[in-house]
C-alpha cells in the first residue's frame, strides 16, 4: 500500500521528516518497506532560476537568433544566445544556468553547458515550458509576471515541491489502516495530535428531490447492513485537475475522468469505497440490493460475461437488472461515460464474508473488494458520500439534486471487551500506569464504558469501534496498548520467566520421511515398496513363535497368509529377484510397517525403516579392485540417519534380533531403536539368497516421536582440543562400548570424544586377551588445557579402566 506524505499531511499536519514518520509507523506494526521521493517535475528544476532580459540584439550571423544579456541575480549579467521569436528586453524569464540538467516534456534529458553559438558566447538558456517539462508549448520562451527577485529558484515560483511516498506492508488484520486517514489515526495515537478530517460542514442537499428521486431497497440486510446514495445532476465529465491527478499518480493510480477519480480519491483518503452509476441507466429510478439468481448473466466493466451464483450480492435497479457486483466491480452498461450528466453515488457497508466470496467466485481483486472483504467502517458511509459530493461540485460542476438516501436496517454495534488491568502487565511483561493505558485507548477510539473492582484487580469494560475488526479479545486490546506504548520501551529483564509454556507440535512424519529418503537416495540407496502380506512358512522357527504372528483369516493365497513381523523377509524377496537376474550389487531401503500380536491378544503395528546392503560397494573397474560391502558401510548410513534426526551418539550392545548374526543394537535413552548386522545364513538359505546381506531395522515410530531437530547451534570453541592415546589389554569379553561408558562417566566436563583406532589379538598377549588402542579428545570451553590438567584426567581414566574393566595399561 502506498501513502503520499503530502496527502497525509493534509489530514495530520506534522513537521516530522519522512524518515521519522517511517520509523514511527513501523513501530506500530505498519511496516514501511520503502520510502521514495517523487518530484513534480523530473529534476525538480535544479539550477533553473528567474531572470530579467536587460538587452536583446539580433545575432549578426543568424537571422533567427538573438544575443541577450540577462540578470540572474549574480554580480554581473550573463550573455545568452536565444532562438525564441518572442524574446525582448525587459521581460521576466526562466533561465537554466550552466550545469543544470533539463528534462523536456518529450525527448531525453540534456545538460546546459557554456558554449559558442555562431561565434557568440552563451552562458545558459532562456527556457520555453516544454524544455523544462512544464507543458507542451514550444511557440516561444515563457514570459512571467512577477515581482520576485532575479535568482529566485523557478521551483519556488511555480510552487513545485517534492513528495515522499511510503510503501507500507499492510498485514491482513489492519484493514483499518488501508487509507491515508487510517495511517493518520496511528500517528495521532503516537504523537498525541488531532487528525483533521475533510471539512464537510458546507455540504447542503435540498429537503426534497428536485425531480424524480432514486430510492433504495435492501433485500438482504445481513449481507448489506448499510447502503447510502446521493443523486447529482449537471455533471460535466472531463479530466481531473492537476493536483488530483498528481496525488493519484503518486500512489500508483492512473487518472480516468473527474467522476471516477473522485471516487478513487475518497477511497484512498478515507478508506471508504464508492461507486458512481450513470443515473439515467438506473431503470425505475430505484436501487435494489439483492442476491443474484443462480446462473444469472452479468457483464462487468472489463467486458467479461460472468455467470453469477446464488450467493453473490448484486446492486440492481428497480426493474431487477443487475448494475454491479456489490463491493467488487461495476457493470458495463451502468458506468459513467463522457456523455453522463446525472450521477448516482453509492456509499455502503457490505458483509466481509459476502464480498470475499463474490470476489473469489469471479477471480476479481479490486481496491474496493480488498477493503470490503477485510471490513470497513460502517460509520464512514455518509461522511465519504458528502466528501465526494463536495469534490464533484468543485471539479465537475455537479449539483446535489436530492437528499442523501441512507438505509441502515442492521445497526452495527461496538465490540465490548473485558480488560483486567493486571493482565496487561502479565502479557506485556512490563508495568504500564493505568493513566497511560487510559490515554492510549482514548487515542485509539477505544472507550472505557465501565470500571469495576473484581477479584484479581481493576477491570475495565471497553468499547471497540467496528472499524477495528481485528480487536475482539482482551489479548487484542493489550496488543493495541503495547504497539502504541512501544516495544522499545519494554526493557529486557535480567532473568526472564514465564508461567506458560506452549506445547511443542509433533513433527510432521511425512516431512521427516522425505528428508531421510533424500539422505539415503543421495548415498545411492534405492527405495522399495513391498507387500505387507508374507508367507507364514518363513517364520515356522524357534526364533519367531507362531503365537506372535498376525494371521489373515480370509487370505486369498496360502503364500500370503500372515502380516509381516519384520521387513527383512519381504526385502530379501526383492534381493533374490534382482540377484537371480544378475543384479548383485544392491543398496535398498523401505519405509513400511511391521505387525505384532501382543500377549494379551491385541494387535500392534509399528512403522519401521529397513535398510539392505549386499554385493560390491561399487561397480567393477580396472582402476581399483573390487570392494565387498561390509558392516561399517551399513553402520555409516544408519548413523547418518540418526544424526539427521538429532541423535548423535547412541549406546551400543550386541545385536538382539532373531534373524541377525553379528552386529549391534543401538540404544537411545536405553531404548533399543536400531538392529543392524549380517543376515543369518539360515535365513539366507531359506530365502534362496546365495550371497551375504547386511540388514538394519530402525524403529521409525520411536525416532519420529523423539525427533530432536536436525539443526543444532552452538558457539565455536575458542580454545584448542588435545588428543591423548592409550593402549590397554583386556579380556576378550570386554567391549569398546563398555570402555567408552567408563570414560564418559569418569570425565564429563573435558572429554569430548573416545575412539578406537586399533584392535590386536596375539599369542604374546596371553590366552583370552586382546589389546585396544584408544584416542581421547579433551577440550575446555573456558581455557587452554595445561599438561597438569591433562595428566590428571588421563590418570583418572587409567585407574578406572584397571578397576572396572580389569585392564592392563601398556606403556
Amino acid at each position: 500500500m502506498k501513502i503520499s506524505l503530502d496527502w497525509l499531511r493534509t489530514l495530520f499536519p506534522t513537521d516530522k521528516t519522512p524518515a521519522e514518520i517511517s520509523a514511527l509507523l513501523t513501530s506500530t506494526g505498519l511496516e514501511v518497506e520503502g520510502l521514495e521521493e517523487l518530484e513534480s517535475v523530473p529534476g525538480g528544476l535544479q539550477g533553473v532560476v528567474l531572470g530579467t532580459v536587460l538587452t536583446c540584439q539580433k545575432h549578426p550571423d543568424a537571422d533567427k537568433l538573438s544575443i541577450t544579456t540577462v540578470d540572474v541575480g549574480d554580480a554581473s549579467p550573463r550573455n545568452i544566445v536565444c532562438g525564441a521569436p518572442n524574446v525582448a528586453a525587459g521581460q521576466r524569464v526562466v533561465v537554466a544556468l550552466e550545469g543544470a540538467v533539463l528534462h523536456p516534456t518529450s525527448g531525453e534529458p540534456f545538460k546546459i553547458k557554456k558554449s559558442k553559438i555562431r561565434g557568440a558566447a552563451s552562458e545558459g538558456m532562456i527556457c520555453a515550458e516544454d524544455e523544462i517539462g512544464l507543458g507542451t508549448s514550444h511557440a516561444g520562451i515563457m514570459v512571467l509576471d512577477t515581482d520576485l527577485p532575479n535568482g529566485t529558484p523557478a521551483a519556488e515560483y511555480f510552487g513545485l515541491g517534492s513528495d515522499h511516498v511510503l510503501e507500507i506492508g499492510l498485514t491482513p488484520n489492519r484493514a483499518d489502516a488501508a487509507s491515508h486517514f487510517g495511517v493518520a489515526r496511528d500517528l495521532r495515537a503516537l504523537l498525541r495530535q488531532p487528525v483533521q478530517l475533510p471539512d464537510v460542514s458546507h455540504f447542503h442537499a435540498p429537503v426534497q428531490a428536485e425531480g424524480q428521486a432514486i430510492g433504495v431497497q435492501i433485500e438482504d440486510a445481513e449481507a448489506c447492513p448499510r447502503y447510502a446514495g446521493l443523486l447529482l445532476e449537471s455533471v460535466q465529465v472531463g479530466p481531473s485537475p492537476e493536483w488530483m491527478q498528481r496525488r493519484l499518480r503518486s500512489i500508483g493510480l492512473s487518472p480516468i475522468n473527474n467522476v471516477v477519480d473522485v471516487t478513487n480519491y475518497v477511497l484512498h483518503e478515507l478508506g471508504q469505497p464508492l461507486h458512481a452509476f450513470d443515473a439515467d441507466q438506473i431503470g425505475g429510478n430505484g436501487i435494489r440490493v439483492r442476491r443474484a439468481a443462480a446462473g444469472e448473466q452479468f457483464t462487468t466493466l472489463d467486458g467479461a460475461e460472468r455467470t453469477l451464483k446464488a450467493e453473490d450480492l448484486v446492486i440492481a435497479d428497480a426493474q431487477g437488472r443487475a448494475l454491479a457486483l456489490a463491493g467488487v466491480f461495476g457493470g458495463k452498461t451502468s458506468g459513467v461515460t463522457e456523455g453522463t450528466t446525472r450521477v448516482f453515488l453509492e456509499s455502503a457497508y457490505f458483509d466481509p464474508a459476502v464480498a470475499r466470496k463474490t470476489a473469489q467466485n469471479h477471480q476479481l481483486k479490486t481496491d474496493a473488494s480488498f477493503r470490503f472483504e477485510r471490513g470497513t467502517d460502517p460509520h464512514m458511509v455518509p461522511l465519504a458520500l458528502k466528501r465526494a459530493a463536495l469534490l464533484l461540485q468543485e471539479v465537475a460542476s455537479a449539483r446535489v439534486a436530492a437528499p442523501i438516501v441512507d438505509e441502515f436496517p442492521t445497526h452495527i454495534e461496538h465490540t465490548s471487551v473485558r480488560l483486567l488491568l493486571p493482565r496487561v502487565e502479565k502479557l506485556i511483561g512490563h508495568y504500564i500506569a493505568s493513566d497511560r493505558i487510559r490515554q492510549i485507548l482514548t487515542d485509539l477510539d477505544i472507550l472505557i464504558v465501565e470500571e469495576n473492582d473484581v477479584h484479581g484487580g481493576p477491570e475495565w469494560i471497553v468499547s471497540v469501534p467496528p472499524y477495528r475488526v481485528d480487536v475482539t479479545r482482551e489479548a487484542d486490546v493489550v496488543e493495541e496498548i503495547l504497539r502504541i506504548y512501544g516495544f522499545d520501551h519494554v526493557p529486557l529483564r535480567t532473568h526472564n520467566a514465564a508461567d506458560f509454556l506452549a506445547g511443542f507440535p509433533q513433527p510432521d512424519a511425512e516431512l521427516l520421511r522425505r528428508d531421510v529418503s533424500q539422505l539415503l537416495s543421495g548415498q545411492g540407496y534405492s527405495e522399495i515398496v513391498t507387500n505387507s502380506l508374507v508367507n507364514s512358512d518363513y517364520f515356522e522357527t524357534a526364533e519367531q513363535p507362531a503365537a506372535d504372528l498376525v494371521r489373515v483369516l480370509n487370505y486369498n493365497s496360502a503364500d500370503l497368509d500372515v502380516m509381516r513381523p519384520t521387513l527383512l523377509h519381504s526385502g530379501l524377496e526383492i534381493v533374490r529377484h534382482n540377484v537371480n537376474r544378475r543384479q548383485r550389487d544392491l543398496k535398498l531401503y523401505e519405509f513400511g510397517r511391521s505387525y505384532h500380536r501382543q500377549p494379551d491378544g491385541s494387535y500392534k503395528e509399528r512403522p519401521t525403516l529397513g535398510i539392505f546392503l549386499t554385493g560390491n560397494l561399487q561397480a567393477e573397474s580396472w582402476q581399483q579392485p573390487d570392494a565387498k560391502t561390509a558392516y561399517h558401510h551399513l553402520a555409516g548410513a544408519v548413523l547418518q540417519v540418526l544424526r539427521s534426526l538429532g541423535h548423535a551418539q547412541p549406546g551400543q550392545q550386541p545385536v538382539q534380533h532373531p534373524y541377525l548374526n553379528g552386529g549391534l543394537t543401538l540404544l537411545l535413552h536405553n531404548q533399543p531403536v536400531v538392529h543392524l548386522g549380517s543376515v543369518s545364513p539360515k535365513v539366507l538359505k531359506q530365502m534362496d539368497v546365495n550371497q551375504p546381506v547386511w540388514y538394519a531395522e530402525l524403529d521409525w515410530a520411536w525416532l519420529t516421536k523423539k525427533y530432536r531437530g536436525a539443526l543444532t547451534v552452538q558457539e565455536l570453541p575458542k580454545f584448542p582440543e588435545v588428543r591423548r592415546d592409550l593402549s590397554l589389554v583386556v579380556d576378550l569379553g570386554v567391549t569398546f562400548e563398555q570402555l567408552r561408558q567408563i570414560a564418559t562417566k569418569v570425565e564429563k566436563k573435558l572429554l569430548r570424544e573416545v575412539n578406537v583406532f586399533d584392535v590386536y589379538q596375539g599369542e604374546n598377549l596371553g590366552a583370552g586377551k586382546k589389546s585396544y588402542s584408544l584416542s581421547f579428545l579433551l577440550q575446555d570451553p573456558e581455557r587452554t588445557l595445561t599438561d597438569q590438567a591433562i595428566d590428571q584426567v588421563m590418570q583418572k581414566l587409567m585407574t578406572q579402566f584397571e578397576q572396572q574393566a580389569g585392564a592392563v595399561i601398556r606403556k
